[in-house]
């Protein structure tokens, strides 16, 4: 029933961090983000994090979020840099392959080192 009620909604981007977020808010409170990285220059996303809260971690929610960041993307090929215990059998499970820290995409690694203008 919970599946049902839950929102995924975008939230702006950390300052200096260069990642996104899709928040999963459930009756006004975030139960889960995925923090990634995206390039429609190189059709290239790399998913920096997936944390869901305990009573949602086995009901599709993360399968869920992960499927509608792929259709906000239509075209990018997703990669993740996690090896978390928690993470790795839903990133298996979605054929999204590791990659190294910074990803293969140029345009992705230069906003990850730039620092910030301020």
């Amino acid at each position: 029933m919970a599946y049902r009620s839950i929102e995924l909604l975008p939230s702006p981007a950390l300052e200096g961090t260069g990642e996104e977020c899709l928040l999963l808010v459930h009756i006004r409170k975030v139960v889960g983000r995925v923090a990634y990285r995206a390039c429609d220059e190189c059709a290239e996303g790399v998913i920096t994090d997936v944390v869901l809260d305990e009573p949602f971690r086995d009901c599709g929610l993360g399968t869920r979020a992960l499927s509608h960041l792929r259709s906000q993307y239509p075209g990018v090929t997703w990669r993740t840099t996690l090896d978390k215990r928690l993470t790795r059998d839903l990133l298996r499970r979605m054929r999204i392959p590791k990659t190294t820290a910074t990803g293969n995409c140029s345009h992705l690694r230069s906003v990850v080192v730039a620092p910030a203008s301020g």
